[in-house]
């Protein structure tokens, strides 16, 4: 699963985002935003298209009223493909309300050997921006009647480099290519959807562990030799 993320820089967002005819509202960057603090990160949903805005990265569903309920409410940072039309946190809401969240890469956890963890950095090979494809609700906090966006992140099964990568989680985030980018903001039916919620094909990302592993030398066992 996707816990962890990295977005641009500003002025590299800027950039893109200025080619593209489009608005960057309230950015903050991060090198490693950890979805269990809820961040703000840069998003562009199906309502407005033509802007990027600011997102707190847990889905929060319209029947929990208050901010100390949201806190306490069920892991919502990813939302699972095979069950996106299913759950209760995101039916409601996936046939209409998708995003794209803007980053330069993501971290998954690579696991060598029992019990050790080499978290690595995926990006994409040619170093451009990622888009990560999401489903959003705009949560009304009944105690202060301030509106917040809220994503989580979908994922899916994973291509042959995550496989290797996450070889325990066996998953990856939604990355959408430069064209399935600006189709996911479309109105789609649940088929068309469907089509778009698959593994980004090999050759366009790079993982790169942020640790060294160096495996512990096996002692020979007693009484053997060699």
């Amino acid at each position: 699963m996707c816990y962890k993320v990295a977005t641009p820089e500003e002025k590299k967002l800027q950039e893109f985002m200025k080619k593209q005819g489009m608005t960057v509202d309230n950015y903050r960057h991060y090198a490693e935003a950890n979805g269990f603090e809820n961040p703000l990160l840069p998003v562009t949903t199906s309502e407005d298209p033509k802007k990027v805005q600011t997102a707190m990265w847990k889905l929060i569903p319209h029947w929990v009223k208050s901010a100390a309920d949201a806190k306490k409410y069920a892991n919502t940072l990813n939302a699972r493909c095979e069950e996106v039309f299913e759950k209760a946190s995101y039916r409601s809401y996936i046939g209409t309300y998708r995003c794209l969240l803007w980053v330069d890469g993501f971290y998954e956890p690579h696991h060598p050997a029992p019990k050790v963890t080499v978290p690595y950095y995926i990006s994409a090979a040619d170093d451009s921006l990622l888009t990560l494809g999401g489903v959003y609700h705009n949560w009304l906090n009944h105690d202060t009647g301030e509106v917040i966006p809220t994503f989580s992140i979908i994922t899916t099964p994973p291509n042959e480099l995550l496989r290797h990568i996450h070889n325990e989680g066996q998953r990856m985030p939604l990355v959408l290519n430069d064209t399935d980018r600006w189709r996911w903001l479309q109105p789609l039916n649940r088929e068309e959807i469907t089509e778009l919620m698959k593994p980004l094909p090999d050759g366009l990302l790079t993982g790169t562990p942020t640790v060294k592993y160096t495996p512990e030398p096996q002692q020979p066992k007693p009484g053997l030799l060699f």
